[in-house]
């Protein structure tokens, strides 16, 4: 369309077309039609991409009080079961009772640790003392653990809010894609600011693999499945948006600007005997409300979001990767310390063999 207004074979161009300096000497530009607005367009990732939501269902002054009510009760737990044993309080065919708890360090903290976690425990103490900070014990964990839960449910059908600007964009585990037109291979592949050359070399065109541009259709689609930031022309886009996308999906739509330009403009012939009657004309079209009434017709708004609907969430393994790590973890050390204690035993038995 340039060529064709340079070489003087048209008076108009008949699309807005966006500035650059090459086109500033052969073409003048008249007006701004509509604004066009391309952006990256994701749906927020789900919070445990970002964070770990075993540690965030309490915030830290209340994980500080937690810890210290179980040494608080661990403590007490100790004293009143050392001064039951000492003082005799219990009769000597319950002090021979398996299931009372001994005054041991370890077996009292593993008592509180299977309280921590709603699992009981097979030991108790006899006592009226012992008995009345055991139910302290409990009713207070109970609630811990009540609210811990329901923490933990809520957090898995939220979303992360901590992608807010190119920079976590760059550094995120999402895919990327740019919708296939002529002015966004030409800006991407020209940026020079840092962070978004970075996004193009790294993400969009990355070397050794196909440039990742595609219709918007399939754009949008991907960017329904999740993990996938779509840059498109949002007042077109949105339309597929609205097509493809349920209700509760829209509300959680983040949207992040790449491109640094300004609105497209009508393009003229440079110094055209009709360019006060093109300037006339598109401001009466602006004036009377025309120009508007298109764009409303060609072009959709965000979605509003009316209220989440509460759709199903399902749990993946990126949600429950912090618990399999400490399984695995727990699992690995059980087997190392069995090793270890199998051949200390065989140990001694050599030992005790060559001895005799």
């Amino acid at each position: 369309m340039t060529g064709y207004l340079a070489r003087q074979e048209v008076d108009i161009g008949g699309s807005p077309m966006f500035f650059t300096s090459e086109r500033l000497s052969v073409v003048e530009y008249i007006s701004s039609p509509t604004p066009t607005r391309s952006k990256f367009v994701f749906q927020q990732p789900k919070l445990s991409y970002e964070n770990n939501l075993f540690t965030l269902s309490f915030n830290y002054p209340l994980w500080i009080g937690t810890i210290a009510l179980l040494c608080l009760l661990y403590l007490v737990i100790c004293a009143v079961t050392v001064w039951e044993w000492n003082k005799n309080v219990l009769s000597k065919k319950l002090l021979e009772n398996a299931g009372v708890l001994r005054p041991n360090l370890v077996d009292i903290a593993l008592f509180v640790f299977g309280c921590t976690c709603q699992q009981g425990s097979v030991v108790e103490l006899k006592g009226s003392l012992g008995r009345m900070v055991l139910l302290l014990l409990f009713v207070s964990l109970t609630f811990l653990y009540t609210s811990y839960s329901a923490n933990i449910v809520a957090l898995l059908q939220s979303s992360s809010s901590q992608i807010r600007t190119l920079d976590d964009l760059l550094n995120s585990r999402m895919k990327f894609g740019v919708h296939d037109t002529v002015f966004n291979r030409y800006y991407f592949s020209t940026e020079t600011e840092a962070v978004r050359r970075a996004i193009y070399e790294t993400k969009v065109a990355p070397p050794g693999s196909i440039p990742s541009f595609m219709t918007m259709e399939n754009g949008v689609k991907e960017m329904k499945k999740g993990l996938f930031a779509f840059h498109m022309e949002t007042g077109v886009g949105y339309k597929f948006v609205g097509k493809y996308f349920e209700e509760g999906e829209k509300c959680g739509l983040k949207e992040i600007q790449y491109l640094r330009v300004i609105d497209p403009w009508l393009a003229v012939q440079k110094n055209t005997q009709f360019l006060e009657m093109f300037k006339i004309g598109t401001k009466r079209l602006q004036e009377h409300g025309l120009q508007q009434r298109e764009n409303h017709l060609l072009y959709e708004k965000r979605p509003k979001c009316s209220g989440r609907q509460a759709n199903f969430v399902s749990v993946s393994m990126v949600d429950c990767y912090p618990a399999l790590l400490i399984l695995s973890y727990g699992a690995l050390v059980a087997a190392t310390v069995s090793v270890v204690e199998v051949l200390y035993y065989r140990r001694q038995q050599i030992i005790n063999a060559i001895r005799k």
